[in-house]
C-alpha cells in the first residue's frame, strides 16, 4: 500500500540519523501523520512524519507502515 500525505503511520524501525530525543518519543508512541515528502539520496523519497506530540522528522518508506 502506498503511503500518502495525511495517512496515519507507525514507525516500525529507525536508522542512526534520527535524533535521540525523537527515538525516546518513538519508544513511548510510534504513531504519527504523514505531512509531506522529502527527496533523499538524489532519487529516493522520504516522508515527513509529525508525531502525536507534534515533533516532526523524516523517514524512509521501509521504516514506516500504514496504521490501520
Amino acid at each position: 500500500m502506498a503511503i500518502e500525505i495525511g495517512q496515519r503511520v507507525k514507525v516500525r524501525r529507525i536508522r542512526e540519523r534520527v535524533p535521540g530525543n525523537i527515538v525516546d518519543q518513538l519508544k513511548q508512541n510510534p504513531f504519527g501523520t504523514v505531512k509531506g515528502f522529502k527527496m533523499v539520496d538524489g532519487s529516493g523519497v522520504g516522508f515527513i512524519v509529525q508525531l502525536d506530540n507534534k515533533a516532526a522528522t523524516w523517514f524512509f518508506e521501509d521504516e514506516l507502515e500504514v496504521s490501520r
